[in-house]
């Protein structure tokens, strides 16, 4: 899936052939996606470009009519193309300008959208949106105060587009590498100093990949056809049993939220994470008796999900 850094270097990449230029019309080859393609976009022609922007992982096209709101989904991705360039099977919209280029989606999988709003400040998609990553509102009091009570495993708190949004997987991953923080410790347990480190470190891995082109994974094109460069330089993230970076020891991995998580053991243990990752995977109610008054509530709450034998989880102790 495109994630931030990958959504600005698109933007970047074909905002010089939008704006100040004139939409001749836009072409529906594929309406179903994951919402049905706005019918207002069919409908424009000859309405100028004056601005884009971009709202969490949503591509904003500002006209003179209104907002174009365009997301890539699992699989999308837009590049820019002369009119008459050959269509193939997944282009599912064209934005025809009068420059004679085109913006074309391209989504096999078909989860991306391209809406249509005339007032971005009721836009019912960005009602619950958290701060921009990179924005000065994103900072330690915020995230400390809202991580307050919040008894889920960090890495899922860190991914919540109410907290903040464009932290994916991958750069989810990377933060928490750097930041030496487990991903399953939890986010009520944040220290001021750790909401700070994982603030500033969020900051510096979203610009540094925005800077350097994108990851791209297999999914994502540059505007221009050319690949990204900054997934060859991806510490954790897909390098399960590699060595880790720093310390050498083996990289593992786990599943957080329907997500694949990789860490490394040593220089990310926190007191009982690993005995929290397997509750939140795996578990029996007996394991209630195992802990005593020293362990945490949100310990116990995840007991009810234990499979595994005494000596199992005693080695994780």
């Amino acid at each position: 899936m495109p994630e931030l850094p990958e959504v600005e270097t698109a933007l970047r990449g074909v905002t010089p052939y939008l704006k100040d230029f004139t939409i001749e019309k836009i072409v529906v080859r594929q309406p179903q996606l994951r919402w049905v393609v706005s019918r207002e976009l069919t409908t424009l022609k000859n309405v100028k470009i004056l601005d884009t922007s971009r709202r969490a992982k949503y591509l904003i096209i500002h006209t003179e009519k209104g907002y174009i709101i365009g997301h890539l989904g699992m699989s999308g991705s837009v590049r820019i193309v002369p009119h008459d360039s050959p269509i193939d099977k997944h282009d599912h919209l064209d934005i025809v300008m009068n420059n004679g280029k085109l913006l074309r989606y391209n989504d096999p999988r078909r989860f991306g959208a391209w809406l249509w709003t005339e007032n971005l400040d009721d836009f019912h998609l960005f009602l619950k949106l958290g701060p921009e990553p990179l924005s000065d509102e994103f900072n330690a009091e915020y995230l400390f105060k809202k991580s307050r009570k919040k008894s889920t495993a960090l890495k899922t708190f860190l991914m919540d587009n109410a907290v903040v949004v464009g932290v994916g997987n991958i750069y989810a991953n990377e933060t928490l590498f750097l930041c030496g923080l487990h991903p399953v410790k939890l986010a009520e347990n944040l220290t001021r100093s750790q909401c700070a480190l994982l603030v500033e470190t969020i900051k510096d891995v979203l610009a540094k990949a925005i800077t350097q082109g994108g990851t791209t994974l297999k999914d994502f094109l540059q505007p221009d056809g050319r690949p990204g460069y900054f997934a060859q330089e991806l510490l954790v993230y897909g390098n399960k049993d590699k060595p880790c970076p720093k310390c050498g020891t083996k990289i593992e991995s786990m599943i957080i939220g329907q997500r694949n998580s990789f860490y490394c053991p040593h220089c990310q243990k926190k007191k009982w994470a690993l005995l929290h990752a397997y509750f939140l995977e795996k578990g029996t109610p007996e394991m209630r008796n195992w802990h005593g008054k020293e362990k945490s509530r949100q310990h116990i709450r995840y007991m009810e999900h234990l499979d595994i034998t005494n000596a199992k989880a005693r080695s994780y102790h």
